[in-house]
This record gives C-alpha cells, structure tokens and sequence, in this order.
C-alpha cells in the first residue's frame, strides 16, 4: 500500500472491504480535489484490477474507447471499442471469469457522473452488473466515485431504482483537517508552525491537491503569493473551473456563494432568494441542497431560543479567499501581496477566517474545554438591536450543553498574545447579559475566547474571561 497520510477512518472503512467475505459496494465522494481518486488508488494499490475514469463532456463513443483501452490495459491485449455500455459490462464479466477466485479484486469506476451521460445508458447497465454478476463474487469490490456529491448521493446512494440500498460502504471525504494538513506538509519535508500552517489553511484549505503546490523554505505568505497572485499560481484561476466541473448550472451556485461571501454571520433561506432574485421551490433548495453536500456551504441548524430558523454560511476557504482577495483585486502580484501581509485589511479578514476554521474544528475545541462527551448543540448567535435602550450582539460560537453550562465563545485572530482592554471587557461583559435577558436561559454561562497566540492576563481578563484556549489545541 502506498503511503497515505491522515483518512484514519476512511482506511478502517476500506480494510473492512478487504476483510468481508461478501461483494463490496463503495461510494466515494466529495469536493474536487479532495484526494478521492488518490486515497482508492494508494490504498488498494495491490487490489487493484480494472480503473476507468470519466470523461468531462465527451461523448458516449469517446467514453466506451476509453473503457475499451482500460480492459485492454488489465488484460494485457488490444481491445476493440464495444457498441454500448451493455456489451461493455458483459466484456468486463468475462474478464472478472478469468481472475483468481481466491484474490480481492477492485474494479474502479472514477467520476461516476461523468460516464453516465444523457442517454449513454450507463447507469442502468451498471445496476445490471451489480445486481446480477457482482453480488456472486465474494472477492469483487466495486467502488464508484464522484466529484459531484449531489449526484452521487441522488443517483447512486439514495437510488430508488436498482441500486436501491445497494452500496454496503459510503464515503465523503473531506478535506484535510488542520492535524492532517500539518502532517501531510511533514510528510513532504515541509516544517511550518503552527500559525503558518494555519495562514495556509486560510487560503487553500484542506485540499491535498493545492497544499501540494506549498514549496520548502518559503513562508506562508510567500507560497500563497506564489499559488495565487503569480499568473502561473495554480489557485489564481481555480474559481473559474470549480462549480463548472461539478454543477450542471454551476451559474446559480456561483451566484449563492458570491451572495454568501458578503455577509459574514450567514443568510437564511429567504434572505439568500430574495438577493439572489430567484423563485422559492425545488431550483433553490437543489443548489442549496447540492452546495452543502459538497462541502462550500453550511447549514447552521436554528440556535435555541432565539433564532427560528436555519442559517447558510459559506465555510470553503479557497472560495472565500478568492473571491475577497484575487477576483477584482488591486493585487497584480506576488510583491503586492506581500506588502499587504500585517496590514488591517488582512488581519480583519484573517478574523473572519480564523472562525470559519475553528467552527470547522468544533470537536477539538471542545476537547481542550474537557467538555469532548458532553452533548451540546453548536450554533452562532445574533440579536439585532431593537431600540437603543435595548442593545443588540453577536457571538461567533455558542456551545449549548446539556449539563446546564454553555461556552460563549470568541475567536480572535492577532500576531501577539491578544489583549483584553477595558472597552472590550466591557463588550464581552454586555454580550454575556444581552444573551442572558434575551434567550432566559438559566444555565451557566463561560466567555470563552480563542485566539492564536494565547492572552496576555490582566485584571480585564481575570474580570470577564472563563476560559481561553489558543490555536494550539486545533492541532491536537
């Protein structure tokens, strides 16, 4: 097996295929570029016995030479392109026939959506195949994969067709958490801090396919200037192929994104159709549905006592940072962003970032609380302020327990050990009552503040701070 860093999970799910003494059928997917067609292929690399991937766009004819050159390839032999899928599913019958009996073997079938094109039939002759050939190998293991994850979820493991309940493995992959990032840049040579790393995160997220381009004894600031602002950067023009790739109208999900960049607590439903313009029904909650299952967007789930209904935040970093800093941008290169690094445009927008990451990152905070098995419901919370008698607040994360306590968090990104001043111990002070008189709730309430270099204690901080925990524990 080839190395494969992090997806400890995702192995233990894959081991299980190779331990089962039935047919397999995994679903794999996630976001483009997250690493599935990596993690399949590292991880059965000695199972492996027959791989086609899909074509984007290309014709049904160009798909089935593609197939035909795959066989041939695992066959060792020249294969004359067949007339359907049909007759390229009973090809691949005979050649499973010749395969060791006592052997796991893996058929692979990669971006799934992009075979099954209008009319091509695939999907049915894949059901077929399934259902009547695969199930009677014990040592088959069928894995689809797909970039679409809408598609996929629809089309093969919600199916209410032939495949229906068929798939006995599922995976969404996500991307690399901060930890797996950290050790995947080790494991290429590649030895950053910790706030480094994170500055990294920032702008590429966990995507294996961008942390590639980071390049040894640069700094973060340097390699994002490389991947993104210089004209060959691999993440300048990124955007422009992400939603086309994945969504059949990739123009309304572009437009609910570019909407969602700009409000930094999220939008509901309403908020996002009437400044999107569009029509409430099935189109919007489709690209909605189809943005959140791919992991750009996140429903926050309705907090209690407050707030009625869900909200939607965009929470994927390359997005957000493309579509703040490189699209219509006065950076027109590398030494221009550069010169922006520490700058209060960057360290306001690194704020906003650094929540998006620690919301991502929920579980590790509550670990570090010692609160890691308590069941909490995890929300952002904002009161709009009715009347000047009556003033409103914000919080950037709320940790609702069930053993009568709730954390209300805030994320402070800073170069140094943050400061409490006296102007916002007070903030935090009037932020703790305006929920309390707002919510009645009747729990404990910690101030809980996380920030990247630790706090400087004082007598502000002794006054107002429960808890401060730093970036740190991110990485645990």
């Amino acid at each position: 097996m080839a190395d494969i860093v992090g997806r400890s999970a995702e192995k233990e799910v894959l081991q299980r295929t190779l331990d089962s003494r039935e047919a397999e059928f995994v679903a794999i997917y996630g976001r483009r570029r997250v690493g599935k067609t990596y993690l399949i292929r590292a991880f059965y690399e000695n199972h492996m016995r027959f791989e086609l991937t899909g074509e984007y766009k290309a014709s049904l004819a160009d798909q089935l030479e593609n197939f035909a050159f795959a066989l041939g390839r695992a066959q060792n032999r020249n294969i004359e392109a067949p007339e359907s899928w049909r007759k390229a599913f009973q090809l691949l019958i005979s050649f499973i026939d010749t395969l060791d009996k006592k052997q796991k073997h893996v058929l692979f079938f990669d971006e799934l959506p992009w075979l099954c094109s209008p009319r091509s039939q695939f999907l049915s002759n894949l059901e077929y195949f399934w259902n009547a050939w695969c199930v009677k190998y014990p040592n088959i293991i069928l894995v689809v994969c797909g970039s679409a994850a809408s598609w996929m979820i629809q089309k093969i493991i919600n199916n209410k067709g032939g495949l229906h309940n068929r798939t006995t493995r599922r995976i969404q992959l996500a991307p690399f958490s901060l930890t797996e990032s950290h050790s995947y840049l080790k494991y290429r040579g590649i030895n950053l801090s910790h706030r480094q790393v994170l500055q990294l995160y920032m702008s590429m997220g966990g995507i294996p396919y961008y942390l590639k381009e980071v390049e040894r004894g640069l700094s973060a600031a340097q390699n994002i200037a490389n991947t993104c602002f210089s004209k060959t950067g691999l993440l300048k023009n990124e955007f422009l192929n992400l939603f086309a790739s994945l969504f059949k109208h990739s123009h309304r999900h572009e437009k609910i994104v570019r909407i969602l960049a700009a409000s930094r607590m999220g939008l509901s439903r309403q908020d996002i159709q009437n400044k999107s313009k569009q029509k409430s029904g099935g189109t919007l909650t489709t690209t909605l549905s189809e943005l959140v299952e791919s992991g750009f967007i996140e429903k926050l789930a309705p907090g209690k006592g407050h707030r009625k209904v869900a909200l939607y935040r965009l929470v994927d970093e390359y997005t957000l940072f493309y579509l703040h800093w490189i699209e219509n941008s006065t950076i027109s290169n590398e030494e221009e962003w550069l010169k922006r690094q520490n700058s209060p445009a960057w360290l306001s927008w690194s704020g906003y970032a650094f929540e998006t990451i620690c919301l991502k990152h929920v579980d590790r905070l509550k670990q570090a609380l010692g609160i890691g098995s308590v069941e909490s419901d995890i929300y952002s919370w904002l009161h709009r302020s009715p009347s000047p008698e009556n003033p409103g607040a914000q919080i950037d994360l709320v940790i609702d327990r069930r053993d009568d306590c709730i954390n209300l968090c805030e994320m402070k990104f800073s170069l140094n050990p943050f400061v409490v001043d006296k102007k916002y111990a007070s903030t935090l002070q009037q932020k703790k009552e305006v929920f309390r008189n707002t919510t009645g709730t009747r729990k404990s309430l910690f101030t809980t503040l996380i920030t990247v270099e630790g706090v400087r204690v004082n007598e502000y901080f002794g006054e107002v701070v429960d808890q401060s925990i730093d970036a740190d524990v991110l990485f645990s």
